[in-house]
């Protein structure tokens, strides 16, 4: 996709692959950092979220550097095959009834469920194939309070949903509550291996 190609030229408008109607442009991520949208926010088509998907899911990312071109008719095609496009759609993180790219989740910040912030998102862990951990970098009062390090990772499972305006990632419950589960016990002192 070409820079020039506003992001409002591209809102609202169908996605094809071939003669598959893919899904509808809804957005992308509200961030003032350009590295961190390297993805459109797509409402998938039923069909293909079926098909192509493991599990469906509403939305998911479209990247940036798939889109081909427009056409004469208002419609985007993208470059590649629908095979490509679940591949990606297989190495992203499933919130709520949606898939996130990498790009859409790092420098998030992250927030407990009665709003508290407590960091940001500097990465994600893979442990067979699959993304079952965010690196958190803890806001320094949070660490101090809960004396534990400034980084930890927590289970991706525990996100409960995301702001698209605020560029948060919202838990499902406190941090403290987190770090009581068994999967973050593994993630952080466990043996689960990187891939």
């Amino acid at each position: 996709m070409d820079d020039e190609m506003a992001i409002e030229q591209l809102i609202d408008r169908e996605v094809f692959v071939g003669g598959k109607l893919v899904g509808v442009v809804r957005g992308q991520r509200f961030s003032p950092r350009k590295e961190h949208v390297r993805s459109l926010r797509l409402d998938v088509s039923a069909e293909i979220a079926k098909e192509y998907m493991r599990k469906p899911a509403f939305t998911a990312p479209l990247a940036k550097d798939l889109i081909h071109s427009l056409q004469p008719d208002g419609t985007i095609r993208i470059s590649k095959s629908m095979r490509e496009l679940q591949r990606r759609w297989r190495n992203t993180i499933r919130i709520d009834e949606g898939l996130y790219a990498p790009d859409e989740m790092v420098g998030r910040a992250v927030v407990d469920n009665d709003s508290n912030e407590i960091g940001k998102v500097v990465g994600l862990k893979k442990i067979k194939r699959t993304y079952k951990g965010a690196f958190i970098k803890l806001l320094p009062r949070v660490s101090y309070r809960l004396g534990i390090p400034e980084e930890v990772l927590i289970p991706v499972d525990q996100f409960s949903r995301t702001t698209a305006r605020l560029d948060e990632v919202i838990l499902s419950t406190s941090l403290e509550r987190v770090m009581a589960l068994t999967s973050y016990e593994r993630l952080n002192f466990g043996g689960d291996e990187e891939e």
